[in-house]
């Protein structure tokens, strides 16, 4: 699929060699089709490398997709330059009056903290609320799925005894359901997180369709509102080697941490990563723009009420 980015963004000479195909928008402005507009909320850290994992995960499908990068302005970024955030980022106050047909929001490294002593938690549940309204389905990473359940059905995170680390085996759920259509009865995905949403708890609210869970893990993959919202728990745009940099930037830093469980062959850091979830990971993003996004959404996003 033709992903629409700014013609200096620096990832897309990165997918350009990944043979991804990449529209700039001067090429966009002269295509006779209304793109798919998706939203892009990024809170990690290091955004270009999230800019690109995601950019990838959203690559496998026919559609045309225009990413509108969004941050948030009540929080400043200490590990992205203000030049990079300022020429490719856009405040939710800019975008707020717009429709988009999908809006991806990111995970952070801020779950060991309670959801509002979080900096821009204020703004992020306006940002969720207002989904509601202007985006015909929002997909939940990470932190950010947490978020939305605590914020939308007042489900709250707990703290694990260990940290969840590594990639992990999954079962689908629910197969009938045409957001895990494609998938193997079991799974692979990464997971990162010190934290966890009682898979009890969502089991018992009506609201909520489990789709994948993990024996060791907990949910991986679930849905509300026939699809108007989507959490995923891990993180299924990881690439190869983003679990082993977190390993060794723990270590440099003296932090308590394990070796990735399943990720190096032989448990052994010094061996190249096996990437076991690639396949796991496209389906999902795939089938969420077609079945959620492309196939639900008006074709005049402007002139047709969600």
């Amino acid at each position: 699929m033709p992903i629409r980015v700014q013609n200096e963004l620096p990832v897309k000479e990165i997918l350009e060699q990944e043979n991804i195909f990449v529209m700039d928008e001067h090429r966009a402005m002269h295509q006779d089709i209304r793109p798919i507009q998706i939203g892009l909320l990024n809170l990690m850290p290091l955004k270009e490398d999230t800019e690109l994992q995601i950019l990838r995960s959203l690559s496998n499908t026919p559609l045309q997709v225009d990413v509108t990068f969004v941050n948030v302005s009540s929080h400043v970024s200490r590990n992205t330059s203000t030049s990079h955030i300022n020429q490719f980022y856009q405040t939710f106050s800019e975008i707020k009056d717009r429709r988009f047909d999908g809006f991806i929001i990111t995970g952070a490294p801020v779950e060991q903290m309670p959801f509002e002593a979080v900096d821009y938690w204020d703004e992020l549940t306006e940002i969720m609320d207002w989904t509601k309204t202007n985006v015909t389905s929002a997909l939940h990473l990470c932190w950010g799925a947490q978020a939305a359940l605590y914020h939308h059905y007042g489900i709250d995170k707990v703290q694990v005894p260990h940290k969840l680390f590594g990639v992990f085996s999954h079962r689908v759920l629910n197969r009938k359901i045409p957001l895990v259509r494609g998938f193997d009865d079991v799974f692979m995905a990464p997971h990162s997180r010190h934290t966890d949403v009682p898979i009890e708890k969502l089991r018992a609210d009506e609201r909520i369709t489990i789709l994948a869970e993990s024996e060791e893990a907990g949910l991986f993959l679930g849905m509300a509102e026939d699809g108007r919202r989507i959490f995923v728990m891990g993180h299924p745009e990881y690439d190869r080697v983003t679990l082993d940099g977190e390993y060794k930037r723990d270590l440099g830093k003296g932090l308590p941490i394990d070796i990735p469980k399943n990720y190096y062959p032989e448990d052994n850091p010094e061996n190249k990563p096996l990437l076991t979830w690639r396949a796991a990971a496209n389906n999902l993003y795939t089938n969420w723009l077609n079945y959620y996004v492309y196939q639900a959404t008006p074709y005049d996003l402007y002139g047709t009420p969600f």
